[in-house]
């Protein structure tokens, strides 16, 4: 039996002639591709933002005010990456006849379009993953054993300098592409063919121009039906809105007591918050904070996830607790919970919140009693922070520096 030569896998696979759509083209590819850059762009910006709120480092300056920020950026941030979905189909259809070219001949020839192909395999690879990903963020769902923030975070990486190494490896076709009508007969990345007369054969489907308004279209009617979770004024019409923050007490819950194993520690009739400052420590009843000067503001909760709520907030400002212990202004403060599962037990609140007034251990929401899955008996509501920051069922909070 005679094996199979490489004539005899080319003839069975298909070539870039054999797919005769008027559809696809530079034009297309170049215009869908370009509103892709700049939703990966606008995500990579707010995911880098959102990750140096999690993990402060000492020379980004991060504060209290505006205290809207982080739902603007994170909103954003989950806004572009929806959008990106159908762009990215449209991307890889427009461009798929592309797979199937021969490899040049010549050894450098060779290794320059292995060399290619492996980025831009890098690149559909790191998008795609960035994409799906996000998405089961939004919806909560993990079907993995690593961590979602810090793989999200390493891969966002990759995916931007692959695509930065693409633009700049197809920077003369993209800026050639762009300069023409998007209804140019050119298949992708071919030359420009001078020849008026030359015979075209335009194929069957709809033109590009029609894909191109497609795309656009799709693109905006993703952003319209789940943004409302993330714009307010959507609400009504964002169907597919994972959660628009509504919830028990007027605001949504990602994480109940019993999910985080903190009922226990909560209903404690022995329940007493510590507050420590060197070797001065002065442990708080939930009575006794709520007979402390009170403070109410008007503050969002906004979640990684995209959904964000303003909500109306009751409690003792975190700097007159400190004072308490005699902290100096400006302390930076460790905060830990009460839960024994999940993450974001104990949390950093850096000093340029703590001596905000609007930073609160709060135990009420929206006018009455915090309900325990909400944080009771205590928990820390401060202006633009992310959600999972701002640490319920709190029980100690240290100065540490």
């Amino acid at each position: 039996m005679r094996l199979p030569t490489v004539e005899d896998v080319e003839r069975l696979l298909p070539s870039p002639d054999d797919f005769t759509s008027r559809s696809r083209g530079t034009g297309l590819s170049a215009r869908v591709g370009a509103a892709l850059g700049l939703a990966f762009g606008l995500c990579f910006l707010t995911g880098i933002w959102s990750h140096l709120q999690q993990d402060p480092q000492d020379w980004v300056p991060l504060g209290p005010s505006p205290s809207s920020l982080y739902r603007v950026t994170q909103g954003i941030h989950v806004v572009a990456g929806t959008a990106a979905v159908p762009l990215l189909l449209v991307k890889l259809w427009s461009v798929f006849p592309r797979l199937f070219l021969r490899p040049p001949s010549g050894r450098r020839a060779l290794v320059v379009e292995a060399l290619e192909r492996a980025s831009i395999a890098v690149l559909v690879a790191s998008a795609v993953f960035m994409l799906a990903s996000g998405l089961l963020n939004i919806a909560q769902w993990y079907p993995w054993d690593f961590s979602f923030r810090r793989t999200h975070n390493a891969v966002a990486w990759v995916a931007i300098g692959a695509l930065l190494v693409h633009v700049a490896v197809k920077l003369p076709v993209i800026r050639t592409a762009l300069g023409a009508p998007v209804d140019d007969e050119r298949v992708d990345d071919a030359p420009v063919d001078d020849d008026e007369d030359a015979p075209s054969d335009p194929g069957d489907g709809p033109t590009r121009r029609a894909v191109l308004l497609g795309a656009a279209s799709a693109s905006g009617l993703t952003v319209l039906l789940t943004a409302g979770q993330s714009v307010p004024w959507l609400r009504d019409v964002s169907v597919f809105a994972v959660r628009n923050g509504d919830g028990p007490q007027g605001l949504s819950i990602n994480r109940t007591a019993r999910a985080a194993g903190a009922v226990d520690g909560a209903r404690s009739p022995d329940y007493v918050l510590e507050v420590v400052a060197g070797d001065r420590t002065v442990s708080l009843t939930r009575e006794q904070l709520a007979e402390l000067p009170q403070r109410t503001h008007r503050l969002p909760m906004a979640c990684v996830e995209g959904w964000s709520k303003d909500a109306v907030w009751t409690g003792v400002a975190v700097r007159d607790v400190l004072a308490l212990v005699d902290a100096p202004p400006g302390s930076d403060v460790r905060v830990s919970s009460l839960q024994t599962r999940g993450a974001f037990a104990n949390t950093d609140l850096p000093s340029a919140f703590t001596q905000d007034e609007r930073t609160l251990l709060a135990l009420e929401l929206n006018g009455e009693t915090l309900s325990l899955d909400h944080g009771y008996p205590c928990r820390i509501i401060a202006p633009n922070r992310p959600g999972v920051l701002q640490t319920k069922w709190v029980r100690r909070l240290e100065v540490t520096a």
